[in-house]
């Protein structure tokens, strides 16, 4: 009986150090999607240190979504996931099932804006492929998350 309330135990910290983890990596990425909104609400196109295609990228066409930036659509999603792996952290099992369909969307997401970068825009932008990167994790992270039971 003590192994299981161990396991159990182990398996809890587990799910705990990877809701904290994902908490992290979505504040990171709500840092580079809200830097990107900041930027095109006011008129200026971020700039790019490593690649050349931000400023292609960002005043494309496919940077908002009617008249919402796209990045700022990313902002709320990475919010989200801040949210509810905080309450998951803390034992709101509702916010930790929301994880994994929502990671799931926001990478589905992410594949289609790869696609038009790559073959509609032509051009990368680094913010985009940050953002790209941190969306990878929290899936893989949601996906872990998912094997723990507890």
């Amino acid at each position: 009986m003590a192994a299981t309330t161990g396991d159990t135990m182990s398996g809890w910290l587990k799910g705990r150090a990877i809701l904290t983890l994902m908490a992290v990596v979505a504040l990171i990425g709500l840092g580079d999607a809200a830097y990107l909104t900041v930027e095109h609400l006011a008129g200026r196109t971020a700039r790019c240190t490593i690649l050349t295609g931000c400023s292609a990228v960002l005043s494309s066409q496919y940077a908002e979504l009617g008249s919402v930036p796209l990045a700022g659509i990313g902002a709320l999603a990475y919010f989200a996931v801040f949210s509810l792996a905080t309450l998951a952290a803390f034992g709101y099992k509702a916010a930790r099932r929301l994880l994994l369909p929502l990671t799931l969307t926001m990478f589905g997401v992410t594949l289609w804006l790869l696609y038009l970068q790559a073959f509609a825009i032509r051009a990368f932008c680094e913010y985009c492929l940050f953002s790209a990167g941190s969306t990878l994790i929290l899936t893989l992270l949601a996906l872990l998350l998912r094997r723990q039971r507890t």
